[in-house]
């Protein structure tokens, strides 16, 4: 399957029924990207949640921690997170992604994906708290690994593969959320560790 990508330092609209969906390669770049890697990993309290599928409890095969405004508590799967206070890091994240959208956000998501063996399964990002057409701004940093999307109803649609690349951004918006699902697939080949930020509102 062939993947997609962008032209470094532009935006590029993927092309998808039901979605808007754009990419920014190179939002960061080295040594600006590896910097905030780094800081990400040596400030961020991470853990390991246990969460909820088919009645039965499994481990996250990641790391994970969340952020945000007080009262931008969050929940999916059984997991129910309080927010940690934004960090001076992840306030100049939020307030460059911010002016890159054009959008305000007030929550963050963190996965690390240790290696090759991390991965998330297959959903969307459409809890009720997140409102009917959500926006969502995906940041990555570290390793290049390919994101996957796929139309919930729509059989005949081709998966969409992008690889997301240290310090690219994603912008998923519209009904992407309740139209597709996305995931992050283990790997057989040797991966180094990648932080994702995904930036999203919370209503109250």
């Amino acid at each position: 399957m062939d993947t997609l990508f962008d032209t470094p330092g532009e935006w590029e609209t993927i092309p998808a029924l039901d979605a808007d969906l754009r990419v920014l390669t190179g939002f960061y770049r080295k040594p600006e990207s590896h910097t905030f890697m780094q800081r990400l990993l040596d400030e961020t309290p991470w853990q390991q949640e246990t969460i909820t599928l088919w009645g039965k409890q499994h481990l996250q095969p990641r790391l994970s921690a969340w952020y945000g405004d007080p009262g931008s508590g969050y929940s999916y799967s059984g997991v129910v997170l309080a927010p940690h206070p934004w960090t001076e890091t992840l306030r100049r994240i939020k307030t460059d992604v911010e002016a890159a959208t054009d959008s305000r956000f007030n929550s963050v998501l963190l996965n690390l994906y240790r290696d090759e063996n991390d991965s998330v399964g297959w959903h969307s990002d459409a809890e009720p708290e997140l409102g009917s057409c959500p926006v969502i701004a995906s940041l990555s940093l570290g390793e290049q690994r390919t994101f996957r999307l796929r139309h919930r109803t729509r059989k005949d649609l081709k998966p969409l593969l992008l690889d997301l690349t240290d310090g690219s951004l994603l912008l998923m918006a519209g009904k992407t959320q309740h139209c597709w699902q996305h995931a992050v697939m283990k790997e057989r080949a040797a991966r180094g560790p990648r932080i994702n930020l995904t930036f999203r509102t919370i209503r109250q």
